[in-house]
């Protein structure tokens, strides 16, 4: 099995935003990004689109939804501030299927620290810039064996 961490793609500045934070939505870069996801993940086997219910990170996985048939299911457990005790459980209770969860720019930090200082191989230097795609990879006891790192998308036309 294999989880993808995604970290939501590029919003509008958050200073400039004036309203509700929760719903603060992708930029037209965030928006390329997401369209990108389509050809990153072309070839992954997903069953499951778990995301941080923010506008930005549900935005993230909208192409991705409407290409593979799945519904984007909100989970507080990947919102900003959340856990890390939260996100792991999350991850441990998905270990056992394809599974996409959109995240912030704190969550994922806390699941790879967590990971990598456990021994969990890394392909390359843990880093989170927004679009990216960490993918896991799950040994048959729902343990994290590896961890790739996939690039954002191209935010340019």
């Amino acid at each position: 099995m294999t989880l993808y961490l995604v970290r939501h793609a590029k919003a509008g500045n958050r200073s400039e935003w004036t309203r509700d934070d929760r719903l603060r939505p992708l930029s037209r870069r965030g928006q390329r990004q997401s369209d990108g996801l389509l050809d990153l993940l072309a070839d992954a086997n997903i069953d499951r689109l778990l995301s941080s219910p923010y506008v930005r990170c549900m935005e993230t996985l909208v192409p991705l939804a409407g290409m593979r048939g799945l519904a984007i299911e909100p989970i507080d457990a990947l919102t900003e501030g959340a856990t890390l005790d939260g996100a792991l459980a999350l991850v441990r209770k998905h270990a056992h299927h394809d599974a996409v969860m959109c995240m912030h720019g704190d969550v994922m930090p806390m699941l790879l620290e967590y990971y990598e200082d456990r021994g969990v191989p890394f392909d390359s230097a843990p880093t989170w810039p927004k679009g990216c795609t960490w993918v896991l990879d799950v040994d048959t006891t729902g343990e994290i064996a590896a961890a790739r790192y996939l690039p954002p998308p191209p935010d340019e036309p």
